[in-house]
């Protein structure tokens, strides 16, 4: 039936289940136990190590009983790591043991590093020492003393005596906890309105039965093979790309990073039939030199999203590739899929639209301003309620009342319109967030620390449109009285205390900024301006 205003249903086809995270691994293991579950995607293939589904629990309970002999059911313990098989084992073992599992990006610094400990009161923390270049043991010991919470980190690359503790713990008597679908199990950090950091706290049964229902719209079986170079602290890597096969039963291959050679090879040599690729990293496939002589006939399926993934890119996968493409809209408030293309769907919904809501996901298109489901086609602010939304953000009720509404609805801050199919098309976004590649990034955490440099009397930080990133970030500096900006100084400063995804690569310096009447800088402005090359040229660097 066609819809008559911007409100899809939930469709009731398929179920919701009473399902947690640790539940889904056991019953896997119990339906399928000799079947390869995880592989690790280290380059060198003799080096790989491998996991049936049986092998699998018994290193998740391993690790379950080792968290229970140092937490308790319901603190939170953090995860500073890049992709690596531990990370699965530690993701199952926090589920069993009860304890939420806080995701830390292993590219975090110092002052980011002590947020996300502070604000989410983690008591632990397991970590690897180094990872690419970012020292992370010294990192912690140098705001160590400033976590009074933090009573215990694990070193990873001792994971076996780490598992041995485990085994210690069960023959003295120790036992695991009931777990319900309604428990929390994961803190996530985004943002939103503030610019500062908020952990969603995510369900058993939101993520997943979103990662089930994602799959089964992908049609991955037990004979698939998923290769994943996403991150696991997104849930696009952690969610989607780990619960999601362990639910149909098929294989993770888990990349430890994206590097376009690799992935080439883990589909060739594992069968990799499907992956989620944001679009910087599918322009690096199609761009590498080598593409044109890999095999890539085992691979099916390339989901993509995270940013708008422009319409030509989607076409020149399909026909490079050889694959379908599918596009994936949401975000780690619920969940994170909202809506979802089919594998059926024509080409111009494919490459056009965000597809429409899952099974059991409720969507509407909504005023800004009056909240009221707007009319077939115009746009508003894409919203969703249903089992997928998350519980809310960790001690921040406020933040929380903003972004769910007293009858359950979810605001994404994303601009957008539905047809009367219910396929959504994306139309910006309400929020001023910059998606560089699929990272998050927010501008006014860049502002914060901009505005501490002492040649810097004013900043404004924008995303500005980019052909292989989706955005960049963008800075607009204006100097204090008497102060000559050094670009190269104000760009080491953001590399010394951020990540470097966050750190602008444009550098434009003004004398004054456009503003409203009640002298709000109009970021719009900014942007458009830059875009239309209207700046002088020896005003705008580019790094």
């Amino acid at each position: 039936m066609a819809l008559t205003t911007s409100h899809f249903p939930p469709d009731t086809s398929e179920p919701v289940l009473d399902t947690t995270v640790g539940g889904v691994l056991r019953e896997a293991a119990a339906a399928v136990p000799d079947a390869v579950a995880l592989v690790e995607g280290a380059p060198d293939p003799s080096a790989r190590r491998r996991w049936t589904y049986a092998e699998l629990l018994d290193s998740a309970e391993r690790a379950a009983f080792a968290l229970r002999s140092r937490f308790e059911p319901g603190e939170q313990v953090a995860i500073w790591a890049p992709n690596i098989p531990e990370w699965v084992v530690v993701e199952f073992a926090a589920a069993l043991a009860g304890v939420t599992l806080v995701t830390v990006n292993p590219a975090y610094k110092p002052a980011e590093v002590r947020y996300v400990l502070t604000q989410s009161n983690s008591s632990g923390l397991l970590m690897v020492p180094e990872f690419r270049g970012n020292p992370m043991a010294a990192t912690l010991a140098s705001v160590r003393g400033e976590l009074p919470a933090l009573r215990e980190v694990v070193d990873l690359t001792g994971f076996e005596e780490f598992l041995a503790s485990g085994d210690a713990f069960a023959a003295a008597g120790g036992t695991l906890p009931d777990v319900t679908p309604d428990d929390p199990v994961q803190i996530q950090y985004t943002s939103g309105t503030t610019g500062f950091p908020k952990g969603a706290r995510l369900a058993h049964r939101a993520i997943t039965n979103n990662a089930r229902l994602c799959m089964g719209r992908l049609d991955f079986g037990p004979d698939d093979a998923w290769v994943n170079p996403m991150p696991m602290f997104h849930t696009a890597g952690c969610v989607v790309a780990t619960l999601g096969p362990v639910q149909a039963r098929g294989r993770i291959v888990i990349a430890p990073w994206f590097d376009p050679a690799l992935f080439f090879d883990l589909v060739e040599q594992e069968g990799g039939s499907a992956t989620l690729l944001v679009p910087t990293m599918l322009l690096a496939c199609l761009e590498h030199p080598a593409f044109g002589q890999r095999d890539l006939r085992n691979l099916r399926r390339v989901v993509s999203g995270g940013a708008t993934v422009p319409a030509d890119l989607v076409r020149r996968v399909e026909k490079e590739m050889g694959v379908t493409f599918d596009i994936v809209f949401g975000q780690t408030e619920s969940g994170p899929v909202i809506t979802q293309t089919f594998p059926t769907d024509a080409p111009e919904d494919t490459a056009g639209t965000l597809g429409r809501p899952l099974p059991q996901t409720e969507v509407s298109i909504r005023s800004v301003g009056s909240d009221e489901v707007v009319p077939i086609g115009e746009v508003g602010e894409i919203c969703t309620r249903g089992y997928l939304v998350m519980q809310g953000y960790f001690e921040m009720p406020e933040a929380t009342a903003a972004a769910i509404s007293a009858d359950g609805w979810l605001r994404t801050g994303d601009l957008g319109t539905m047809d009367e199919r219910g396929y959504c098309r994306i139309a910006g976004r309400v929020k001023d967030m910059i998606i560089r590649g699929g990272e998050n990034i927010y501008p006014r955490e860049i502002e914060a620390l901009l505005f501490g440099h002492p040649a810097v009397a004013d900043v404004a930080v924008v995303g500005i449109p980019d052909d292989r990133w989706g955005e960049t970030v963008a800075a607009f500096i204006r100097p204090s009285a008497g102060a000559a900006v050094e670009v190269a100084d104000l760009f080491d400063f953001c590399r010394e205390h951020m990540a470097a995804f966050k750190t602008p690569r444009t550098w434009v310096v003004v004398d004054q900024f456009p503003t409203t009447a009640s002298g709000k800088i109009q970021k719009y402005v900014l942007r458009e301006r830059l875009t239309a090359g209207e700046y002088p040229s020896d005003a705008v660097v580019v790094r």
